[in-house]
């Protein structure tokens, strides 16, 4: 239990590794207020489990400055969409106005000057900005989450797809829970971590092909993978409705996929967290049900035309 009364603002509050944060630091005795967009169930349901809520928006500098009175450190994390640079200095000004001692930025690990990806170049100039302010500071970049893998899948008769344009490529599959160890251990020791660039890795280095030979071992059901092209991927996702911010970073880091960016495996979420990172396997064991249907992103087959119909294949739209 918390021997002290520090107070940590984790944003992206009701996301994948905000949530984990939160009940991190909660199940420690530690206060914690957690900022969401809106109250609904899920800041519910963090209120019941002793978060003091906070409602506002990345992007408004009134709202960040009362969301920061009080904060000893607190946890940065944008969605990829636009408005990264602008939130982020939203932060850094509200931050250091209410004398916040420290932060851990959520990059990502495809984060660099000459990144294809826009959100993976601002990604890199917001470590910049907060690496000039005063804030002890942190920054991490996970390679793909485990998660991607439920958002991705497709069930259909009975077996499972991964549709997805990474080629050969190969990365270690990190899931949220143990980014947000990660997390919580860095904003309750920020000193010997200031200044430091952590990329995050799952215990095994995989290409699709062992990921889905992994599932299916796991489920018990013919699981594939089908490499795709960007291009294809890309059709898929603005049929889905996805922003087109989105779009270019996804498309762009598969190219980056492609040629090693994200793969490599370390020991940082055991040597941070104190707490081995899972495996593909025991992350699908743990969210089995999510496997159960398809997620809600899944690149569909192209539909087959009949030899001699006249009809040409036309990319989806």
């Amino acid at each position: 239990m918390a021997h002290d009364d520090r107070l940590f603002l984790i944003t992206g509050a009701t996301g994948k590794t905000g949530t984990g944060t939160v009940h991190q630091l909660l199940e420690r005795g530690y206060r914690v207020r957690a900022l969401v967009h809106r109250e609904d169930k899920r800041s519910r349901r963090l209120a019941e489990a002793g978060a003091e809520i906070a409602v506002s928006d990345l992007h408004d500098l009134d709202g960040m400055t009362a969301a920061m009175r009080g904060v000893t450190s607190a946890y940065l994390c944008h969605p990829i969409l636009p408005g990264l640079t602008e939130a982020t200095t939203c932060f850094a000004q509200a931050a250091t106005d209410a004398g916040v001692r420290s932060v851990v930025n959520m990059s990502q690990i495809s984060a660099r000057r000459e990144a294809g990806s826009k959100a993976a170049q601002q990604h890199w100039m917001c470590e910049r900005l907060l690496d000039r302010t005063n804030l002890l500071t942190a920054h991490l970049r996970p390679t793909y989450f485990a998660e991607w893998l439920t958002t991705w899948w497709e069930k259909r008769n009975g077996e499972g797809y991964l549709r997805l344009p990474f080629g050969d490529g190969r990365h270690a599959p990190i899931a949220a829970a143990d980014q947000s160890r990660v997390i919580a251990a860095l904003l309750l020791d920020p000193e010997r971590h200031d200044r430091a660039i952590y990329t995050l890795h799952g215990p095994v280095e995989m290409n699709h092909h062992d990921i889905a030979r992994a599932i299916s071992t796991t489920l018990g059901i013919p699981v594939h993978y089908e490499p795709i092209s960007v291009e294809e991927f890309a059709s898929a996702m603005a049929e889905r409705g996805l922003h087109a911010h989105l779009i270019q970073h996804l498309s762009n880091v598969a190219v980056d996929y492609q040629n090693g960016v994200f793969a490599g495996t370390n020991d940082n979420v055991e040597q941070i967290s104190h707490h081995a990172p899972l495996t593909v396997e025991q992350f699908v064991t743990e969210r089995t049900s999510d496997f159960d249907t398809s997620g809600p992103n899944f690149a569909p087959p192209r539909q087959a035309v009949p030899f001699g119909s006249g009809i040409h294949p036309r990319p989806r739209r």
